[in-house]
């Protein structure tokens, strides 16, 4: 129900997925020396709910940060920003509504330093985007399906983002207006809900990119057939990646998890189609009806080769 859920939500415009402070606690734990000294910007936030900004606020001498700034939204009227250096908190009124692509935002996030949040999932792109062209660093949370956009696929290939620690279910707060099935209800009336395939985005140093993938299959043409239409082979899961074969391999998106460009390389699938009447996906992944093994269609696969 989590994709459907999100799917839904996107539609609907209904974003208001709040992150618990647990699974806040548990990404940036790993984050510290690089906040550091640095102004963060929580612009997709509502700072008097927002468990980002009680994170922040709470572990501002303990991470060394500079200042914390994030501003509220409200669709239909000028709403406000939040100011935190340390010693006192500075309300500031703003002449627009707080979204995150208003002039009075944008400058914000240029005079920012990193940009951490839970974005509304049906503007990932765009969000996205902004953060690129504006060259930020970022830590934020999305839909691994992001992972097949043609927007954000190019942007993981050129190692430009790539994913944080943690990743799976996670455990929303909703509106109480938030009528989905699945909900569930605490002692003191909040509504949450679970939603499945989330994952952290960012272009922080995170340190398992680091770490190489042990391989420990071996090649051979029966267990890893190639594709119908791209030269090269299938991996159905990414333990099974094979340690001596230097050519293409198909690897399920999970792969990015465990990604190291210091040991793989991200291909684009376009490259190794086996002939022109194979479309060109603007996407780069093998995906779709052209994925296939003796005519059966396979899922999403991501194109990697060894690094030698």
């Amino acid at each position: 129900m989590g994709n459907k859920n999100l799917r839904k939500a996107r539609k609907e415009k209904k974003d208001e997925f709040y992150t618990q402070i647990t699974d806040i606690e548990k990404e940036l734990k790993h984050y510290k020396d690089q906040l550091k000294g640095k102004i963060i910007f929580c612009n997709c936030d509502d700072p008097e709910y927002s468990n980002f900004w009680k994170y922040f606020e709470l572990n501002f001498h303990h991470l060394g940060l500079k200042k914390l700034v994030a501003t509220h939204y409200d669709e239909e009227k000028p709403t406000y920003k939040l100011e935190y250096d340390g010693q006192q908190i500075i309300k500031t009124n703003l002449k627009q509504n707080g979204d995150f692509r208003s002039p009075e935002a944008v400058e914000i996030l240029k005079q920012s330093d990193i940009v951490i949040t839970n974005p509304p999932f049906s503007l990932f792109r765009e969000y996205i985007a902004q953060l690129i062209e504006y060259d930020k660093k970022f830590l934020v949370i999305g839909n691994q399906n992001a992972f097949t956009y043609k927007e954000i696929f190019p942007l993981i290939k050129n190692n430009k983002i790539w994913t944080g620690y943690y990743s799976g279910n996670f455990r929303f707060r909703v509106p109480d207006s938030y009528d989905r099935k699945n909900i569930e209800i605490d002692e003191d009336g909040n509504k949450y809900a679970k939603m499945g395939n989330i994952t952290w985005f960012t272009n922080l140093d995170v340190k398992k990119r680091h770490e190489r993938l042990i391989l420990y299959k071996k090649y051979t043409p029966e267990e890893y057939p190639k594709y119908d239409n791209y030269d090269a082979i299938n991996v159905n899961r990414v333990t099974e990646i094979p340690s001596g074969y230097d050519g293409a391999m198909g690897v399920p998106i999970t792969f990015l998890d465990k990604y190291n460009p210091e040991q793989f390389e991200i291909l684009d699938a376009n490259d190794y189609r086996k002939n022109d009447d194979v479309p060109i996906k603007p996407h780069g992944l093998i995906k779709d009806k052209e994925a296939s093994i003796n005519g059966n269609r396979t899922y999403v696969r991501i194109l990697i080769r060894r690094k030698r």
